[in-house]
């Protein structure tokens, strides 16, 4: 007795600007063009590579003539291990999909281009934070039951067509589904976008040989925009100073904030530092942790305010850099319109103290917090536009006057102290605490939630380590773990089990 056919089951992943939604509307439409029953549902990412959206696809493989009057029931979501097509147009939503379990070499057709596009946390790293390509594709073929990868974008690109199309084209010639060529060139004809466009890149999928091997992506000389030159007065200190592994990240730090405020304050950062490297010296240790703490450093004394914001936004060279990348020849104009969403704690990060925590105070009671915002849209290449921005981002001297920058620098004192008292105690557990600096991140709420984090992790794992009442030994694993269990969600529900289970841990410890 034969199986009864199931649905099968696709997932999109594309990240903004590469056409998924018009690839999964495509896939439904040639189904339904092939009289067969068809549902797809999209789950939103976050837009500028700091994830993707994601749209899953069930289709049965029986025309519904023939089904009678029985229909199929759909998922509206995909199932872990449940995935017979993955498409993915940006190679590491390909390796984001295998670390989630939905790619299974028993089932899954992966279909990727091996381009990268790099991620906030990629470019914001001190050095080069991108992760290693050839992991990504071993994980890739150990995981996949066929993998077929290319530079697609590169195909795209030197043909003049999207790559949207080129993955459709590709996604026909595997096979994967019963759906004739036909059925997608029709779906591209009664979308009516770009159609002669699509339908050469489509064939271009179509007739594009995979290679065996996963190409590397090539090198990207515009990954990560090169800070202007440090003070050679500075680098020259830090060197003579600190230790040869921390030195790539001293001289980064030191073109970063002498770039973000001044010399005075890039110099701050090297006196900050020089405590952190005498307590390792003093340990035995040879620069992991001063190199670690240099780059946590860096960026927590570069905190993103709407200062900053502007700053980068008004940049001579941003203009040059978005013309190359929309295409624009000699001549044309390029509008560029910048959206702004400032709340209450914006506006309170650039007033003094003494106003910005009644300011706050009132805006927690009433419930304004996290929820007032007033949205402006700022044509930057205007006249009017541009010099607003600027006058904003001039406000880098003030600065130091306002209430962000006094909270800021009062938890890194917090933090750089509870470091250099850690590594008195053990160079691991210093290290984690000096790693711990990763989790305040973004701005608004998420920053919030995330600073929230830190000091419940402060409060339950560094404090009673530094106090003498949890083993440093036990205390560096316990503080890795809910560090990870921090980022890992946002609830703080993980990481309030996992300081629940420390805490347990050291008190059946403590009783045995």
């Amino acid at each position: 007795m034969s199986e009864a056919p199931r649905p099968l089951t696709l997932l999109v992943a594309a990240i903004g600007g590469e056409g998924g939604g018009i690839l999964a509307q495509w896939i439904v439409d040639a189904a339904r063009h092939s009289g067969l029953p068809v549902q797809s549902t999209s789950i939103p990412g976050v837009a500028q590579r700091t994830g993707a959206t994601t749209y899953y696809i069930e289709l049965f493989p029986v025309p519904i003539d023939a089904l009678g009057d029985r229909r199929p029931v759909f998922a509206l979501y995909p199932g872990i291990g449940d995935l017979d097509v993955m498409l993915a147009s940006e190679f590491a939503e390909a390796a984001r999909a295998v670390a989630r379990g939905f790619v299974t070499p028993e089932r899954t057709l992966l279909i990727a281009s091996s381009h990268r596009v790099y991620a906030i946390d990629e470019r914001g790293a001190m050095g080069d934070g991108r992760v290693d390509h050839a992991r990504l594709a071993a994980s890739v073929r150990a995981r996949a039951r066929r993998a077929l990868v290319d530079d697609l974008r590169r195909v795209a690109g030197k043909s003049g067509v999207s790559l949207n199309a080129v993955l459709l084209g590709a996604l026909a010639a595997s096979g994967a589904l019963p759906v004739p060529q036909e059925s997608f060139e029709a779906a591209i004809r009664e979308s009516g976008v770009a159609v002669d466009a699509n339908l050469r890149g489509f064939a271009l999928g179509l007739g594009h040989r995979m290679p065996d091997a996963i190409p590397a992506p090539p090198p990207d000389a515009a990954f990560k925009r090169p800070a202007p030159p440090g003070p050679p007065v500075l680098e020259r200190r830090a060197e003579a100073t600190f230790p040869g592994p921390a030195h790539a990240a001293l001289r980064e730090g030191l073109r970063r904030l002498v770039h973000y405020q001044s010399m005075a304050y890039a110099a701050l950062y090297l006196v900050r530092l020089e405590p952190v490297w005498r307590a390792e010296a003093a340990a035995g240790g040879g620069g992991r942790l001063v190199a670690e703490a240099a780059r946590r450093l860096a960026v927590r004394m570069s905190y993103e305010d709407v200062i900053r914001v502007a700053q980068l936004k008004s940049a001579p060279a941003r203009v040059a850099r978005v013309r190359a990348g929309v295409g624009a020849g000699k001549g044309e104009p390029v509008a560029i319109v910048d959206y702004f969403k400032p709340g209450i704690d914006e506006l309170a990060s650039l007033l003094p103290p003494l106003l910005a925590r009644p300011l706050l105070a009132l805006a927690e009671r009433r419930g304004w917090r996290g929820t007032a915002h007033l949205g402006m849209k700022i044509k930057t290449t205007t006249v009017a536009g541009y010099a607003r921005v600027r006058l904003l981002a001039g406000l880098r001297r003030w600065r130091p006057r306002t209430w962000r920058y006094v909270e800021e620098q009062r938890a890194i004192e917090q933090w750089l102290a509870d470091t250099i008292a850690a590594a008195g105690m053990d160079l691991a557990l210093a290290h984690e605490v000096a790693a711990s600096a990763r989790l305040p991140k973004g701005y608004g709420e998420t920053r919030r939630r995330a600073a929230a984090s830190l000091a419940l992790i402060r409060e339950r794992v560094i404090a009673p380590a530094l106090d003498g009442r949890l083993d440093p030994a036990r205390a560096a694993d316990a503080l890795a773990n809910a560090s990870v269990a921090a980022e890992a969600d946002d609830s703080g529900k993980r990481l309030a089990a996992v300081l629940d289970a420390v805490e347990a841990a050291s008190a059946a410890h403590a009783a045995g």
